[in-house]
């Protein structure tokens, strides 16, 4: 589940609260956690609730609980966008499976990870393999650092089986542009990017040798013209584009280290709240005086919900479930899909998820987000039971009951409004509200398919619980505003409007909103630029906006305040004014794009001979001044189009492109001081002239690059590197690029890849951060050996010579610095850091993440460790 709203944080602290520690005893200087005891399995409300609802036979009751009570398969998935992702997906099959059916617990032969049935092309496996049996045998443990490396090189994503179903339904194909909502921590978000860019390596390959470039090996030149035709538009490279959205500043940035991994420059990560996701201005080509405000072709709205299907990896539900957490969250989980729905194309589609079990939360948001946008005409549930037919589900319900916060189960609207004039007070039950209940036979969406929606329970395939629904929108549509009880049409308060609202630059936004209004034919959203106070959790919301309360770090049970209640909806090509919220997060650079004709583009372009059919009009950089200064990132040109032009309106941009080139510290002035950086050679490398590029058929050559760091070439000693030798003596200095060609000798070394290689006067140095080296030494060779830093050999400083000893003394410590492994928790970037002798050459170390002046992260070298 992600994240597209505010949302105060529930009572406890966090997931499970903090563990509290013994005061008195304090032993050693210790004080150790208190041991709690095992959380029971059990809640008399969520059980009855659900036996009520869901009418499952006994048999089939009894398998659903106790499925609930299991533990979690692990599960991950293999990217689909890298093309060696097959091949490691092959070697999972033919180097530690055999390893592991090999081995028997308690007489029987333990079961190894098996591919997931219903996921296309055998890329999501799982294994249900008991973690004292997984710590006990050695294969499990070389299989686990497998996984781990794989991982933090983005080879393989650890993800739960149900929440890949999503992306999978959303028919994303190569030129699409697509936002998703609520994307953090990134894993689903991760899958669409991998859709945008489907086939694209094959795509280019086919471009390049068009245009009589160095390519790899093409096995079919007319399966890559076919591949071609699904994108065929800017030489091959992916035109689609993925907004990422998450509302809490610090889960975007998970998200951004989460997509960073797939190197795309067909990315943005914003930081908004998704019930008021602002429109955003793309070129109007028709009449560029005219705003034109993107509509995407698919959405993906993964709402923040209650939670209730990720029992068996939440175990803590247990105890805290409470029906108050789904029916605080209904009215924002129908304003996220309201709003999700006006930016959506005419024609285009758009998927509702959570991983609750709650009609509350999914049925009957449905139903009144449709019944809002103008009901079956203008929205269709699509029907996808032919899709993922090895997918076990139930149909979405038609009929449902609401149990209230006492525990009181209500049957439709019009039971709760004759209890309520029953009343003294004339007060209804907390928090009920009518869009929560089936829609009478009266409403347009009185008989929606709603059996067209999925539900996916744990029993079914060995997973967690789910909720999965299919929208196309026919037409455009005006939203209609959220009903308002008399109740709290009468005690709605009225705020000031601020006092930005009469300066010159909010006139201006309330004109472009005005005319996106016109544009769209909907109620928008625009967020202003202005800076915004906080509102009390007290007040009342204003149609398709939340509280700008705190948002819990993990679904936990709903705050006890009362339903948000609306202001009437904005009068028509009226801009609504954006609630006062609390500013999240540091100040971030802006996105300045560097003209092509730029001093420094010439000359990267020069001293790398970068094909003319390369575009340079894509550079950008993150510091107000304009000027490159540490990193010059590459987008794609929609990417580009959309950072320019929403500049300045209150667009809440994270991040955005590729890391391409990060300047380095030349030798001489001959050398460009930009090299390339690994993330952005897969993109560059087909565009570099010959002069720059080192060809490397031989297995063996490739691991004594992997493992030597700073491999010596002067006095000879380029000799040792076999059959790149010459080539790299003759090799003028500075940064290149290693195309890794094999030669087909080896059936095992079949990886086509490209890298940077740094030259200087004594040595090399492949510019690929440790984690990378090590898992293509374990990926390519079964090998763990430890890297090895070249650097640190050097004579001794001859007798007497004291600042020789002292220089060779910092020297070895700055070599250990890089020698460090990198903790879990920190980010490896490739950063330059002066080392040995040979100063020219930058290396892949240890690092921390700080915060340059370009907004974005550098590195600061960390103490040597003991």
């Amino acid at each position: 589940m992600g994240r597209g709203g505010n949302f105060r944080k529930g009572r406890g602290g966090g997931r499970g609260g903090k563990r509290s520690r013994d005061n008195n005893d304090n032993r050693g200087g210790h004080q150790p956690y208190t041991r709690y005891p095992e959380v029971v399995k059990q809640n008399d409300k969520l059980e009855r609730y659900y036996n009520d609802l869901l009418q499952l036979p006994e048999e089939e009751r009894e398998q659903f609980w106790a499925a609930l009570k299991r533990e979690l398969p692990n599960s991950f998935r293999f990217c689909g966008s890298k093309g060696h992702a097959l091949a490691v997906k092959n070697l999972l099959q033919t180097r530690y499976i055999p390893e592991i059916t090999r081995i028997t617990y308690d007489g029987a032969i333990v079961e190894p990870p098996k591919a997931v049935p219903w996921y296309p092309d055998g890329l999501a496996w799982w294994m249900t393999t008991p973690k004292n049996v997984v710590r006990k045998f050695p294969p499990f443990s070389a299989f686990q650092k497998f996984l781990v490396s794989e991982t933090s090189v983005g080879n393989i994503s650890r993800q739960e089986v149900v929440s890949m179903i999503p992306p999978l339904l959303m028919d994303l194909r190569p030129g699409m542009t697509v936002l998703d909502m609520c994307a953090a921590p990134g894993s689903k978000a991760a899958q669409l990017l991998e859709m945008i860019h489907r086939g694209e390596e094959a795509r280019i390959r086919h471009v390049i040798k068009q245009f009589g470039g160095s390519v790899d090996e093409i096995k079919s030149a007319d399966e890559d013209a076919a591949r071609l035709e699904a994108d065929p538009s800017d030489d091959g490279r992916a035109t689609g584009m993925l907004i990422a959205n998450d509302a809490d500043y610090k889960r975007s940035h998970m998200l951004i280290h989460q997509l960073k991994r797939l190197s795309s420059p067909n990315m943005i990560v914003t930081n908004h709240d998704a019930t008021m996701y602002p429109s955003l201005r793309i070129p109007n080509p028709e009449d560029p005086s005219k705003p034109n405000y993107l509509k995407f072709d698919r959405i993906l709205a993964d709402v923040p919900c209650s939670g209730d299907g990720t029992l068996r990896k939440n175990v803590n539900l247990w105890k805290d479930w409470a029906p108050a957490a789904a029916l605080g969250l209904h009215l924002t989980q129908v304003r996220i899909l309201v709003r999700a729905l006006q930016m959506l194309k005419p024609g285009g589609r758009m998927v509702y998820s959570t991983c609750s079990m709650n009609p509350v939360e999914n049925e009957s948001v449905v139903a009144a987000a449709i019944e809002r946008c103008g009901g079956p005409d203008k929205i269709e549930i699509v029907d996808c039971a032919d899709q993922l037919p090895l997918l076990q589900r139930k149909p979405g319900m038609r009929k449902w009951q609401i149990m209230d916060k006492t525990g009181r189960v209500w049957n439709s609207w019009q039971e709760v409004e004759e209890h309520t004039k029953s009343t003294a007070d004339g007060i209804a039950p907390s928090r009920l509200v009518e869009s929560m209940f089936p829609r009478p036979e009266d409403s347009i969406c009185a008989h929606l398919p709603l059996e067209r929606c999925m539900r996916v329970y744990a029993h079914q395939q060995d997973t967690g619980g789910f909720f999965i629904t299919v929208l196309q929108k026919k037409a455009e549509f005006k939203a209609k505003p959220e009903e308002i009880r008399p109740k709290e049409k009468k005690q709605a308060p009225k705020r000031p409007l601020e006092e930005a609202e009469n300066t010159e630059e909010a006139k201006k936004q309330k004109t472009e909103a005005d005319e996106a209004a016109k544009t769209e034919d909907i109620v928008i959203d625009e967020a202003p630029a202005a800076p915004i106070e906080e509102v009390k959790a007290e007040e009342v919301a204003p149609v398709g906006e939340t509280l700008a309360t705190e948002e819990p770090a993990v679904k936990e049970e709903a705050s006890e305040t009362p339903a948000e209640t609306p202001k009437e909806a904005p009068k028509e090509g009226e801009a609504q004014p954006e609630r006062k919220q609390k500013q999240q997060g540091p100040y971030e650079e802006p996105f300045k794009y560097l003209p092509a004709d730029h001093e420094v583009i010439k000359n990267i372009a020069d001293f790398y001979k970068i094909s003319s059919r390369f575009p340079s009009d894509r550079y950008m950089i993150r510091n107000a001044t304009g000027e490159p200064a540490k990193a010059i990132y590459y987008t794609s040109a929609l990417v580009r189009d959309i950072l320019v032009m929403n500049e300045g309106r209150g667009v809440k941009f994270i991040h955005g492109g590729v890391k391409m080139y990060v300047k380095q510290d030349a030798p001489s002035a001959e050398v460009c001081r930009w090299r390339i950086q690994s993330e952005g050679m897969p993109i560059l490398h087909g565009y570099v002239g010959a002069e720059r590029v080192v060809v490397l058929k031989k297995k063996e050559t490739l691991k004594r690059l992997l493992i030597e760091m700073f491999p010596k070439i002067a006095n000879g000693e380029w000799e040792k590197l076999d059959e790149i030798g010459e080539r790299v003596r003759d090799l003028a200095l500075g940064c290149c690029v290693l195309r890794v060609e094999p030669d087909g000798t080896d059936p095992e070394f079949n990886e086509h890849m490209a890298l940077p290689l740094w030259k200087s006067f004594q040595s090399l140095n492949l510019m690929l951060p440790k984690e990378d080296r090590s898992a293509m030494l374990l990926r390519i060779y079964n090998d763990t050996t430890p890297l090895i830093n070249m650097g640190i050999k050097r004579d001794a400083p001859k007798e007497g010579d004291a600042e020789a000893k002292k220089e060779g003394e910092e020297e070895e410590v700055k070599a250990e610095e890089t020698e460090t492994q990198t903790p879990v928790d920190v980010k490896v970037e490739e950063a330059p850091v002066e080392m040995q002798t040979d100063v020219s050459v930058p290396v892949e170390g240890s690092t921390a993440e700080v915060k340059d002046a370009e907004g974005d992260v550098a590195m600061k070298e960390e103490e040597p460790t003991a």
